[in-house]
């Protein structure tokens, strides 16, 4: 047995809550993670996780073997992180959770900047719109829209990712004129769900002041793309990141609505675990991305 590997699995399984979402994480299969959970259990002597057909809890020797796995971990960690220190080579494996739309037009670009710089680097990318702590959600850096907010974890801010409120000329072509914010409840409104879901858009108008202008909802769904798509055939009016279609509004197939106001900016940060000290992979992505994203977001 893998001692190591076999504990590395299981703090994810206790991290994620989840065998099916350690599994995900892992790029391996359930049964194997099961598999390597019975052999950790067999070669300790003792029960770690109770289980059930759809839940687990850890027995006290589980909650114990849990936090001294993840201090061993770290401890490893480090030993691999002094190591490398001293040629200066950045390996391993790297977890990144991203939001999507980002994970998916920006993201990608600055780390196929990184990889021939950093070429014995492995990259294991996630991408979900949730809120995601490095510190519980077993990933080495976490980007994140909106607040840093507060955690076990060390932001860092990138930037902004602007906004904006679009629609093509086709639509506008066929539709009633939109020169006000209140002239937005007229038209069908496209959004990613759980995003401008109390039936407001925030706008800040020309002399810097904060308005909330009416919409209706004609379709939410749980990705920006399909979001973008219906925008793009003519199906109504939404609200896409900048980075997603800079390209479409400088080729004239997007318009800008009502072009004196701005929807708020989205503040993105790039958070990491705490603890210290803190392996020179990580340290050297979140270096490098600092280093490059700010640029790759207008």
């Amino acid at each position: 047995m893998d001692f190591l590997a076999a504990v590395r699995v299981y703090v994810r399984v206790v991290e994620r809550g989840s065998i099916t979402g350690a599994a995900r994480d892992l790029d391996i299969g359930q049964p194997t993670v099961s598999e390597r959970i019975d052999k950790l259990e067999k070669y300790l002597g003792v029960r770690l996780l109770m289980r059930s057909a759809r839940t687990f809890a850890c027995t006290d020797e589980g909650k114990v073997f849990y936090e001294q796995g993840k201090q061993l971990l770290s401890s490893v960690e480090q030993a691999i992180s002094v190591t490398c220190e001293h040629s200066r080579v950045l390996q391993g494996t790297i977890h990144i959770a991203s939001p999507q739309c980002f994970g998916e037009t920006v993201l990608p670009k600055a780390l196929a900047r990184l990889k021939p710089r950093y070429p014995a680097l492995s990259i294991n990318l996630v991408l979900n719109d949730m809120v995601v702590d490095p510190a519980t959600e077993g990933v080495d850096i976490s980007i994140r829209l909106g607040r840093a907010g507060i955690g076990n974890y060390v932001a860092h801010p990138l930037g902004d990712i602007e906004r904006m409120l679009v629609a093509t000329p086709a639509y506008l072509k066929k539709n009633s004129a939109i020169e006000t914010p209140a002239d937005l409840a007229g038209h069908p409104f496209i959004r990613v769900r759980g995003i401008f879901a109390n039936g407001y858009l925030p706008l800040i108008g020309p002399s810097g002041n904060a308005e909330n202008a009416p919409i209706e909802t004609y379709m939410s769904t749980t990705h920006w793309r399909p979001m973008y798509e219906m925008i793009m055939a003519g199906c109504g009016i939404g609200v896409v990141q900048l980075p997603a279609c800079a390209a479409s509004l400088a080729a004239k197939k997007l318009v800008r609505l009502l072009p004196d106001h701005t929807v708020p900016a989205f503040p993105l940060n790039i958070l990491m675990r705490a603890h210290r000290p803190i392996p020179l992979r990580v340290r050297g992505v979140v270096d490098f991305l600092k280093q490059h994203i700010p640029a790759m977001l207008y």
